[in-house]
């Protein structure tokens, strides 16, 4: 029976630990290893998170029986408020990602790679994968602990022609923008509905905060307070306020930590310096900034649904066009029908797509 294989990794040097955790229903191919990993850079962070966190490889039939063979990795990342154990839940009808991912390596659908899932949970919900004075730094804990942590106890293909990374929401702009940052360890992103042409998808949620903030006198602060007094997500205005305070906290923090909103509380007067400081992490407008990276990638996947909420099916065909617009036209495009919700069963797609290309 497959299970999940624990590793300690940084509790005690040199000291690893396994125990079988949990039998998934029905017997994997491959198999999946947990590492209680701690991270040194998270260590401290702002928010007292959690230094210690989950992180699952996933490894391809085959993996053991040959010991000489590498394997492209393509590393998952969650959406706003998504926490690493949500991929194994079951919902009705739906199949498990890992379990989808399994099929298609022992159906033979796809070239074998490792899967690795990632947790970068905030008390916000979240860190947009970026490093900030108001989260932590959650790039540097992915790709300089992380990457290398996999590349050193895994039999990985280590050059970014062989690395990937995939996302929906928050976790698709994560993968946009972290080939960009750091073009000499990824070479190829999956986006799934990601965050991106931020006067459409961010400056709706403006009103909606002001709104919801005129109960908190105009204190998103006391909302926060309020929240953890209570049951989360019992009082209309929690989401949006949560990811207005989380993605404050990640692009427009004070160098305390502070969150600043990108706009007055009380009548949703955009704050120009803090807005720009937003606008600086759109993915759409940043492309000719990191033109040469894009160009190097070996694969590009962008996918929406044309009803989704936060209108980043627009934002996916502004980002293909940016792309366009630097040269990039080898591009995975899709638009289906479907809402920013239970789009999951497109992240197999995907995946056999980076697997694919990654490919050696």
């Amino acid at each position: 029976m497959a299970h999940l294989r624990l590793t300690r990794r940084g509790l005690e040097p040199g000291e690893e630990q396994e125990m079988a955790l949990w039998d998934m229903d029905g017997e994997l191919a491959g198999r999946i290893d947990r590492v209680a990993f701690r991270s040194e850079v998270l260590a401290g962070n702002p928010l007292g998170d959690p230094a210690d966190r989950p992180l699952y490889v996933y490894l391809p039939p085959g993996y053991d029986d040959e010991p000489e063979r590498r394997y492209p990795a393509v590393y998952v990342i969650q959406g706003y408020t998504g926490e690493v154990r949500m991929w194994f839940n079951r919902s009705p009808y739906r199949t498990p990602y890992p379990v989808a991912a399994d099929a298609l390596f022992a159906e033979g659908s796809a070239p074998p790679c490792l899967v690795v899932l990632v947790d970068a949970w905030t008390a916000y919900g979240g860190s947009q994968f970026v490093d900030s004075p108001g989260t932590g730094r959650y790039h540097t804990y992915l790709c300089d602990e992380v990457v290398p942590y996999v590349d050193q106890n895994y039999r990985t293909l280590t050059g970014p022609a062989h690395r990937g990374i995939a996302g929906k929401s928050s976790g698709g702009f994560g993968a946009m923008i972290t080939p960009m940052l750091r073009p000499d360890l990824f070479g190829g992103l999956a986006t799934h509905a990601g965050d991106g042409l931020y006067e459409l998808c961010y400056i709706p949620e403006f009103g909606k905060s002001v709104r919801h903030l005129r109960d908190y006198d105009g204190d998103i602060m006391k909302w926060w307070d309020d929240f953890r007094s209570r049951t989360a997500f019992t009082k209309d205005g929690d989401e949006t306020l949560l990811m207005m305070l989380g993605v404050s906290a990640c692009f427009s923090a004070r160098d305390d930590g502070t969150p600043v909103l990108p706009f007055d509380p009380r009548t949703g007067v955009l704050r120009p310096d803090e807005w720009q400081r937003w606008l600086d992490w759109d993915p759409v407008r940043i492309v000719p900034r990191y033109a040469e990276a894009l160009r190097g990638l070996r694969a590009i996947w962008i996918d929406a649904g044309t009803k989704d909420q936060w209108y980043l099916d627009l934002a996916a065909e502004a980002f293909r066009d940016a792309l366009a617009g630097i040269g990039v036209t080898d591009v995975r495009f899709e638009l289906f029908d479907a809402t920013h919700t239970a789009i999951d069963y497109r992240y197999p797609m995907s995946l056999r797509f980076l697997a694919e290309r990654l490919a050696p």
